[in-house]
């Protein structure tokens, strides 16, 4: 597991060295520019803002918020044109979960997760009586989950949208049909990911060469079938994606695919719904932090992690302690052995969330941490709720995700994470756009210790997911932060870093961002290398850690933060200030 894990976040670095340039194919759609101009990474307004992990994205945004539109307005414009200029990890072949809160500190959340077929079992993933490898069942149609982001989205603008359904398409449409660059990191990631992106020959004729070659920086690419399905969804509404042409397209692609053919049929597509959930919330210090509920284990990680955290001084220890960053990980480690073992799809699935959120719980839990040593084992807890049914499991995989979130001019906030899962999902593309691999988020294989696992697959299951888009209140009831990140099980401490950051260090949200990140994995903790805090490493060895090891990793996280003015009594008087990783392409912008 310990190899697996340095496996897994050794593959989360980014490459190095641009990629060369390659001959441009003979092909209408595609042309040579520039490459793009990297944005600023920080904006700041009184009317709103909008981060993203691209600034065409993020420019998509705030063209709502310009529109007088809301903040879930503004969020789904978003996904849209990430759909178009970042195929790598989010869009509309995928799904999301959706935080949103107002002013008065009303917090709600929709889960558009993806969901398996009712033709899946637990053996779903099985050949021959054995499991797949997790790398050979990621392409293709068996790893395929019903999409659910635009239910999601039709779902967030009957209940917060201001502006008509059509206009959140216009900035996407736009992008689909005139063409965007291929920035650096998609051609990193055409390279990196190229067994998945190029399966399809749609794919490969979008992003590749005739010699097969990723196109290269600045190569402006046209994708006229999205803009089509995008016009057609904007025009008819979500329905025209869940059923007719497009449904059936989506069906046939999973059951004819060359790689790992399954039965989806359009009845699984038309059947899905998004869910509205409860959010979680819970008290750290003096602010109120409120996530995503399962199926996202991830919530409960910030939320334990912080809760365990709250009886020590990390603001007297500081970024540059290293027992800060001990005791974060120590908390981090038995938060993921609950996360590990109890959150799964609740609908089918009895999960113990209010026991794992009640902070006498987690004060238990906390009690078991030191910050002079390191806890020898860290089995997970035994919740009010909880059965000794289910089995723990160990972290997947996961790489292709996203996060942006948008403020409006009246205080409201959307914080919104998205995925594919893998670079490019399952490789299959339909109308212009790439189909997920949500599927291998479950556990492939099914039992453990001659227990099932809580997130096993099953018919019309959502797979558990580390996604943690986080919004924070201040003791008089304002939003303070909004904040969220993408990179698979690095998500939860990523977000928690910037919280940690931004609300004890004092950090302003970009440098809380740009600060390096220790994260624990099973029997490993791993150091972000290329930072100050590789040098904590002798340090951590003699708290007890007894495999500490540097790894680049390819992190990126958002965030908007309420920055009041200096020198007024009244925290209420201020601006906001959103804030993107510099390690990403990511930027902040206003209307």
């Amino acid at each position: 597991m310990t190899s697996r894990f340095i496996r897994s976040l050794a593959s989360l670095a980014l490459f190095s060295l641009a990629q060369a340039c390659a001959p441009l194919p003979n092909a209408a759609h595609v042309t040579s520019t520039p490459p793009l101009a990297a944005p600023s990474a920080e904006a700041g307004a009184d009317l709103g803002v909008v981060t993203a992990a691209d600034p065409r994205a993020a420019d998509a945004g705030a063209q709502m918020l310009r529109l007088g539109g809301s903040a879930t307005d503004a969020a789904i414009a978003t996904m849209l044109a990430l759909t178009v200029v970042e195929p790598q990890s989010s869009g509309i072949g995928g799904g999301g979960f959706l935080v949103t809160g107002d002013a008065a500190g009303m917090v709600e959340t929709i889960d558009g997760r993806e969901m398996a077929p009712a033709a899946a079992t637990p053996q779903w993933f099985y050949v021959n009586g054995q499991p797949l490898d997790h790398s050979a069942a990621v392409p293709g149609g068996r790893s395929v989950g019903v999409p659910g982001n635009l239910r999601l989205a039709a779902m967030a603008h009957q209940r917060h949208g201001k502006l008509p359904w059509r206009v959140l398409f216009s900035p996407a449409i736009k992008l689909a049909e005139d063409g965007f660059a291929i920035s650096p990191r998609l051609a990193n990631s055409l390279a990196l990911f190229k067994e998945t992106a190029a399966l399809d020959a749609a794919g490969r004729a979008l992003f590749y060469g005739a010699d097969g070659a990723p196109l290269p920086i600045g190569t402006v690419v046209r994708n006229p079938a999205l803009a089509a399905i995008f016009s057609k969804v904007a025009a008819l509404g979500a329905d025209s994606f869940y059923t007719g042409e497009n449904a059936a397209a989506i069906a046939s692609k999973v059951g004819t695919s060359p790689r790992n053919p399954a039965p989806m049929t359009t009845a699984d597509l038309a059947g899905y719904k998004a869910r509205p959930r409860d959010a979680i919330c819970g008290k750290y210090r003096v602010w109120r932090v409120c996530s995503m509920g399962p199926p996202s284990g991830g919530g409960l990680v910030v939320l334990q992690t912080l809760g365990m955290l709250d009886r020590f001084d990390l603001q007297a220890l500081g970024p540059n302690s290293p027992v800060a960053w001990h005791l974060i990980a120590e908390a981090e480690r038995l938060a993921f052995a609950d996360r590990d073992t109890y959150p799964a799809d609740p609908d089918l699935v009895p999960v113990p969330l209010a026991g794992l959120i009640d902070p006498a719980y987690i004060a238990a839990r906390s009690a078991l941490i030191s910050d002079k040593a390191t806890l020898a084992d860290t089995p997970p807890g035994k919740p009010a709720g909880a059965t000794d049914r289910f089995a723990a499991a160990g972290p997947i995989p996961e790489h292709g995700t996203t996060h942006f979130a948008a403020v409006d001019r009246w205080g409201n906030a959307a914080s919104y994470t998205s995925t594919v899962e893998s670079g490019f999902g399952s490789g299959l593309m339909v109308n212009g756009y790439y189909l997920n691999n949500e599927l291998t988020d479950f556990n492939i294989e099914p039992d453990r210790n001659g227990k099932p696992t809580a997130n096993r697959i099953e018919a019309g299951k959502r797979p558990r997911s580390s996604m943690s888009p986080v919004l924070v209140y201040g003791p008089d009831g304002h939003l303070r932060l909004i904040a969220g990140a993408a990179g698979g099980f690095t998500i939860p401490p990523q977000v928690i870093r910037v919280i940690i950051g931004t609300l004890d260090w004092n950090l302003p949200a970009r440098e809380a961002i740009a600060q390096g990140i220790i994260m624990p994995g099973p029997g490993v903790l791993a150091v972000e290398a290329g930072t100050p805090l590789a040098a904590m490493v002798p340090a951590l060895e003699a708290l007890g850690h007894t495999k500490v090891v540097a790894v680049p990793m390819r992190l990126k996280a958002n965030a908007i933060e309420w920055t009041p003015l200096p020198g007024r009594a009244d925290p209420g008087q201020g601006h906001w200030v959103g804030a993107a990783d510099p390690r990403s392409e990511g930027t902040a912008v206003s209307p």
